[in-house]
């Protein structure tokens, strides 16, 4: 019974009410309805709502019945004229009995509308409104694709085009799907297993959505993951600000697909998230997509107060940031559907003399209007992050108080992933179109001491991976301060260009770490390039370091090693034989390195050290050769 009411109030609600015509429904907590029939009813009625504009003007119900406001007679006349099961109200209600006394009325002119518009059937005028034709153009300016990614976790892009979409016809670019009367499907060419199809198509209710083997991920959304590229050599990842899970799970399948044999794969995605009610999302989220095997979950849990330090986190090598931003870049995030409201019709001031046939009507002066936020230019304007907090703004200097604080918050978690010690890579992303949460927050970054310390530099573009070298859209040269290659460096993707994407940032981190020393250079060779080795076996060292086996304050003498060319062709030498033990034994004048006990003869080596004499010979030293000559 409350249907009607309901709905009339959430579609003439201000504008300064935040939100999205579906977040303002689903976040209500009062309704008598179900909001998913309010949420229908509304979408309907403001699609058909220029046509139903138009037929109960040219009716005039608006003054003979005074109970019906101009919102509540379209919700009315769309149920009675276009909705299977009619008006949704008992049969003696006040509304349903008004409406229904002017049924034929109504339905005739509705038929007039359609022969206006030359559409010969019903259903064809249908798929006239449905494609968006009545509301101007084409349709293509309100008109965006359906992206979606193939979850490759649970299934492949080759199996979905067999299953899921296997009617549906191929274009070779993105508005090739816009068309909403059109079964099209787009893969494409800058992330792998994600595609695009025509807006009208729902898949909700699929069994591909429904086991999580698809999952409904605008493009932009699926830049961060795929420029991350996380590799089995880097270790475990961290998702700073995981819900409600989409990057997240990117994360995993990207994982999986570099790994040979996923079941054995040992990496791990730290999925972090403050807020417990959107952690409860991101599990629900984990598990649908079957990534919950290699997601470890923290819900409830702050980043920005994790210790990078922890041996919990000491394989952590790459990180994803998207952190809570203005949201300025979500599509629908602040825009309501444009809804057609009729005019009561006002009788003629002069009753003498009538209307002469032919002559023109004229136009309503009041009542007649397009509801849509132009119309509140007065209104405060309305600022909805991704975490949902609506913050009203009616002057600049709000919004740069805004903007700051939110860019203070997200360069905060930048530097803070910058302390992960084994980290190389990162990536930083957001939802917005502002540059003071994109490239400004990037140029401090770069510019902290800390980052300069740990050697953190911008990923360029030269150095991404193909599918983001090839994005055209980059970042802004004048507030990257003339520097080109940090503009190139950064991705933007803009809201309602050709590309079909939201307003979206992006940019990628490195890590220089010092060049790992040649090791092979810092050893001697002979002039066959084969090892130098001391008496040990051991390979000399180019600049051996000066080793004190004693006490600080105990000057040693070590006797000098003889460094002799060792013939790899020969077999390895195979330690002292009983004579070398005999000669060295003599030597008690050379220091020892340390108190070790007299060595046995026996211990020494057997018979099977007899081979090796001439061998070991080269290796005593020229101290002990002298000493050993006294002797004898």
């Amino acid at each position: 019974m409350s249907l009607y009411w309901e709905t009339a109030d959430l579609l003439t609600a201000p504008a300064n009410s935040g939100g999205s015509l579906k977040s303002r429904i689903f976040s209500k907590k009062d309704l008598k309805s179900q909001p998913a029939q309010i949420y229908a009813l509304a979408i309907e009625t403001c699609k058909w709502s220029s046509v139903l504009r138009e037929v109960v003007e040219n009716a005039d119900i608006l003054r003979v019945e005074r109970k019906l406001t101009p919102i509540l007679s379209i919700l009315l006349a769309h149920d009675l004229i276009l909705a299977k099961k009619g008006v949704a109200l008992p049969a003696t209600h006040g509304l349903r009995v008004a409406i229904e006394r002017h049924k034929n009325r109504l339905q005739a002119e509705f038929t007039r509308a359609r022969v206006r518009r030359k559409v010969g059937s019903a259903e064809v005028f249908k798929a006239f409104v449905e494609s968006g034709l009545e509301n101007g153009g084409d349709g293509s300016e309100m008109l965006r694709p359906r992206w979606i990614r193939i979850n490759t976790l649970r299934t492949t892009l080759e199996d979905q085009l067999e299953t899921t979409f296997s009617g549906y016809e191929r274009s070779t670019t993105v508005g090739g799907v816009r068309n909403q009367g059109s079964k099209r499907l787009f893969i494409d060419s800058h992330v792998p297993n994600l595609i695009a199809i025509s807006p009208n198509i729902d898949l909700s209710k699929s069994d591909a959505y429904k086991s999580g083997e698809i999952i409904f991920q605008d493009k932009a959304s699926c830049f961060p993951a795929h420029l991350l590229d996380p590799l089995a050599e880097d270790g475990d990842i961290i998702d700073a600000c995981a819900a409600p899970g989409n990057k997240t799970t990117h994360i995993a399948a990207i994982l999986l697909s570099h790994s040979s044999e996923p079941d054995e794969c040992s990496q791990v995605v730290h999925a972090f998230e403050k807020s417990k009610g959107r952690a409860e999302t991101l599990e629900k989220m984990v598990n649908l997509a079957g990534s919950n095997t290699w997601t470890k979950l923290h819900p409830g849990q702050d980043f920005l107060k994790t210790d990078p330090e922890s041996a919990a986190f000491k394989n952590v090598m790459a990180l994803l940031l998207d952190p809570s931003c203005s949201g300025s870049g979500i599509i629908g995030r602040d825009d309501m559907p444009e809804l057609h409201l009729p005019a009561i019709k006002q009788p003629s001031s002069s009753t003498s003399k009538p209307q002469k046939k032919g002559s023109k009507v004229p136009e309503p002066t009041s009542g007649a209007r397009k509801s849509k936020k132009s119309d509140h230019d007065d209104a405060l304007d309305v600022m909805v992050d991704d975490d949902g907090e609506v913050t009203a703004v009616n002057s600049d200097d709000e919004l740069k108080a805004r903007i700051e604080a939110l860019s203070k918050f997200q360069l905060e978690l930048l530097l803070h992933a910058f302390k992960f010690p084994a980290a190389k890579k990162i990536t930083y992303s957001t939802c917005s179109i502002y540059a003071g949460e994109n490239e400004l927050v990037v140029r401090k970054a770069l510019e902290h001491p800390f980052a300069k310390e740990r050697g953190w530099r911008i990923l360029k573009r030269e150095e991404q991976i193909r599918g983001m070298q090839q994005w055209p859209v980059r970042g802004s040269s004048e507030t990257c301060d003339s520097d080109e290659v940090l503009a190139e460096a950064c991705i933007r993707a803009n809201k309602d260009d050709e590309h079909c994407t939201m307003g979206f940032f992006l940019a990628g981190f490195i890590r220089d770490v010092k060049p790992r020393k040649n090791v092979d250079a810092e050893f001697l060779r002979d002039e066959r390039g084969h090892l130098v080795r001391d008496m040990m076996g051991f390979p000399v060292r180019v600049n051996p370091q000066e080793v004190n086996f004693g006490s600080a304050n105990e000057d040693v003498d070590i006797a000098p090693v003889r460094l002799v060319p060792t013939d790899e062709g020969e077999d390895e030498w195979a330690g002292f034989g009983d004579d070398d033990m005999a000669i060295v034994e003599q030597d008690n004048s050379a220091p020892l390195p340390q108190d070790t006990p007299k060595q046995d003869k026996k211990s020494g080596g057997g018979s099977r050290h007899g081979t090796n004499k001439k061998r070991t010979q080269l290796g005593i030293t020229d101290k002990m050769r002298k000493k050993s000559k006294k002797s004898n």
